[in-house]
């Protein structure tokens, strides 16, 4: 792909190598990675599934707080949060990796080292960024950087799945102030994630009368009948490659063993639907609800005899949007990556905490845990038991996240943030 940046940004990013301070410190990740990797399996030990974050939280903030950050907190969200002043001559910048992970508690029983990775549930997803956070504050006091702007240091809550980035969203709603947002949640430094895939899981309940499934067959409609109709027309919808749009009903359940010989009164099924374009995400959405009543019409009007009805729940909300690829934080970082040997990879949509900022206006950015070159990104096996990350050359992820940072913030008397006019 073809991709010319722009003079300024080039100039700024030549001028921030240049620098002894930077050059120090961007040595100073290199030789630092071994302490990051022990970082790395004390906090995966913390198991904090979704919701259930507090352990890791106050273990995270404790390690804030042994680097000298301000107003070390946990706030109304369960996030982490703590403040690097700058000059306040800047714009103040976020920096965030969300604390949990999918597993439930008992999940991780050790960290196993082998064939160049660690291996363990959640070691990248996303407790990596968390370790990579603490490494950025290390480089920057060793080597006696002080920014423009103000540096959030923030482990998010709720990231995951039913938390629907619960705790970005809290932190953005509390803190308007923020000018720029960067987020570490992706496997590989590679690929730069600056668009926001919407998406939207809702909870649908159909009912009916129940009864009897012999003595009460044909004289009333099904809920789970129902249920299974809508699925079945879900399952034939066909959706455009690009924009990139998805749709996956991923549970159905009605009625219990006690009543395996019952018509249950009651079914559920629960959905998610996802799309890059936010008006191909509606026109889904609204076929997506047709079908619905379309199968409990059929349901209903194949046995004429009561109505079956649904309701429907909204269980999360991912917001989505769009961002140039020529803005300057995605020739920041494609800078970073070219100078340091990896060739980018311009990721179309993404689902990350990113979304959030983007929905609200704020540049953002979503960088990657590894280097990762000879390993396909689906090849690490998030969000499974055997998750692995990558360790050789890992620092080259640091130091991607620590220019890009120094890029957003301005280094004071040096340059200012490339945001800036």
């Amino acid at each position: 792909m073809s991709y010319d940046v722009s003079n300024r940004c080039s100039a700024c990013f030549s001028h921030m190598q240049s620098l002894d301070c930077v050059k120090k410190a961007m040595k100073f990740v290199e030789d630092d990675q071994g302490r990051t990797m022990e970082e790395l399996k004390e906090l995966v030990l913390i198991e904090a599934p979704t919701g259930q974050e507090e352990n890791r939280a106050r273990d995270f903030a404790e390690r804030l707080k042994k680097l000298g950050l301000e107003d070390v907190h946990i706030d109304r969200g369960g996030n982490v949060v703590a403040i690097r002043r700058g000059t306040g001559k800047g714009p103040k910048v976020l920096l965030e990796g969300h604390m949990d992970t999918v597993f439930p508690f008992g999940t991780v029983n050790g960290v196993e080292e082998r064939d160049g990775f660690l291996y363990a549930p959640g070691i990248g997803d996303d407790t990596r960024a968390l370790s990579m956070l603490l490494g950025v504050i290390r480089a920057l006091d060793y080597a006696g950087i002080r920014t423009d702007g103000d540096l959030v240091f923030v482990g998010t809550t709720r990231e995951e799945g039913m938390g629907g980035l619960g705790g970005m969203k809290d932190f953005l709603e509390d803190n308007r102030d923020i000018d720029i947002s960067l987020s570490v949640d992706n496997n590989d430094m590679a690929n730069l994630v600056y668009e926001a895939t919407g998406g939207e899981t809702y909870e649908v309940n159909f009912y009916g009368i129940g009864g009897h499934a012999f003595g009460a067959f044909g004289k009333m409609a099904q809920p789970l009948h129902a249920a299974a109709r809508a699925v079945a027309k879900i399952a034939d919808f066909v959706v455009p490659d690009d924009p990139k749009t998805s749709f996956c009903v991923s549970n159905i359940h009605g009625g219990n063993d006690a009543g395996i010989h019952a018509i249950a009164s009651k079914a559920t099924i629960k959905f998610n639907f996802r799309s890059n374009s936010p008006e191909e995400l509606d026109k889904l959405r609204t076929k997506i609800f047709n079908a619905i009543e379309e199968a409990c019409r059929e349901e209903t009007e194949k046995w004429g005899k009561d109505t079956i009805t649904w309701d429907k729940k909204l269980v999360s909300s991912i917001p989505g949007g769009l961002q140039d690829a020529h803005m300057p934080l995605v020739e920041a970082a494609y800078l970073g990556l070219c100078s340091l040997g990896v060739e980018p990879v311009f990721r179309k949509g993404g689902c990350t905490n990113a979304n959030v900022a983007i929905s609200m206006g704020i540049p953002a950015l979503c960088m990657g845990r590894a280097y990762a070159p000879d390993e396909d990104s689906q090849n690490v096996l998030n969000h499974s038991v055997h998750e692995k990350l990558p360790m050789e050359g890992a620092y080259k992820a640091v130091q991607q996240v620590l220019m890009v940072l120094l890029m957003a913030a301005g280094i004071d008397g040096e340059f200012s943030s490339v945001l800036e006019e």
